[in-house]
């Protein structure tokens, strides 16, 4: 088969490497679709301690079951599925209480385990048993089917911010993330959402999806524009979907007491120290929580909003490349040409 495969840093070649084989218990996938994320750029570039080269990246995925080992009866031959990262060992405290993606081991499609960067995806007996493999509805095309992946680690952020019907929700980085908060918020009752992005681009772009306001940070003073759209109240949760310290810091300013402050985008290897005034969250009684990934319910959750519209997709994915041009899917995404960027293999 042919795979983009990661051999060190900045260095990712599209070769031909050995069919996978499928053992007990285990399902071969022909990748259909595979977007790509800004971890997939990160460890590109900066690596990461669960991926030892070489190894194919990966994990917004969607294809069809082609081959199924002897003991499996989840999934058979012909079986269109999709994908998220995070795999749960099963057995752990935490996998066991459903909260794989705080598991010790954390093993994840495209780390520890072949990605879709490839033209057939293997999925072991962990990944097939616990994972985060699910149908895709009757309908669904494989590319929005990819997107069940990044919602579902927005669906984890809105849970972990306990959003009730009618809060605001204040959303900073209108990046692809950024839009499927906005979206999922909406989605879940929210009442106002307000996006803030400091990209004119991009906020043009995000400006065609679900969101009730949206505030230009490279014009507008954050603070002041979001006080003034909620009558100096503040938002009840806001959530940093960028790589931002002054967006960290920002948030406990703009929530209201009692708010919830929930630290969506991780900050790359370098970034400054992020200073947060502990009388802020002591007299507000606000609570600063962060979240990571998604558990396999979220992953399902995702798929049936997506696929009754009450999530948009439209739109959302701007680049599609062959997996020979991989680098240039790379490129597009680190350089944010667009929104989301597909790679068909």
């Amino acid at each position: 088969m042919r795979a983009a495969v990661l051999e060190d840093l900045n260095r990712l070649v599209v070769k031909d490497v050995p069919d996978p084989q499928v053992g007990p218990g285990e399902i071969l996938v022909r990748v259909r679709a595979c977007a790509v994320c800004g971890s997939d750029v990160r460890i590109y570039h900066h690596g990461n301690p669960r991926v030892k080269p070489p190894q194919i990246l990966g994990h917004e995925i969607a294809g069809d079951v082609v081959a199924v080992g002897a003991g499996v009866d989840k999934f058979d031959v012909g079986d269109r599925i999709a994908t998220a990262a995070d795999v749960p060992c099963g057995v752990c405290e935490y996998c066991r209480d459903g909260m794989g993606n705080n598991c010790a081991i954390n093993y994840a499609l495209g780390y520890q385990f072949q990605g879709g960067f490839a033209e057939l995806l293997p999925l072991n007996q962990i990944t097939v048993n616990y994972g985060p493999v699910h149908r895709i509805p009757d309908g669904m095309s494989y590319e929005t089917a990819t997107l069940a992946e990044p919602l579902a680690c927005c669906l984890n952020g809105l849970e972990r911010s306990l959003l009730e019907p009618g809060e605001s929700v204040l959303i900073v980085g209108a990046g692809p993330a950024g839009i499927l908060l906005a979206e999922a918020a909406t989605a879940l009752g929210a009442g106002m959402v307000i996006l803030a992005q400091r990209s004119p681009k991009r906020l043009e772009l995000a400006k065609s999806f679900h969101a009730d306001a949206f505030i230009a940070t490279d014009r507008q003073d954050l603070i002041q524009a979001v006080m003034a759209l909620t009558a100096g109240r503040g938002v009840d949760i806001a959530i940093t979907a960028c790589a931002s310290p002054e967006a960290q810091e920002q948030a406990l300013a703009v929530v209201r007491a009692r708010g919830r402050v929930n630290y969506f985008g991780g900050l790359p290897r370098g970034s400054r120290p992020v200073s947060l005034d502990s009388n802020v969250i002591h007299y507000k009684e606000c609570c600063v929580h962060g979240s990571h990934g998604s558990v396999p319910r979220q992953h399902k959750v995702a798929l049936d909003l997506l696929a009754k519209g009450r999530v948009r997709a439209d739109g959302l994915i701007t680049h599609r490349f062959p997996l020979e041009r991989i680098e240039e899917a790379f490129a597009a995404q680190e350089q944010r040409l667009g929104l989301k960027v597909l790679v068909e293999p």
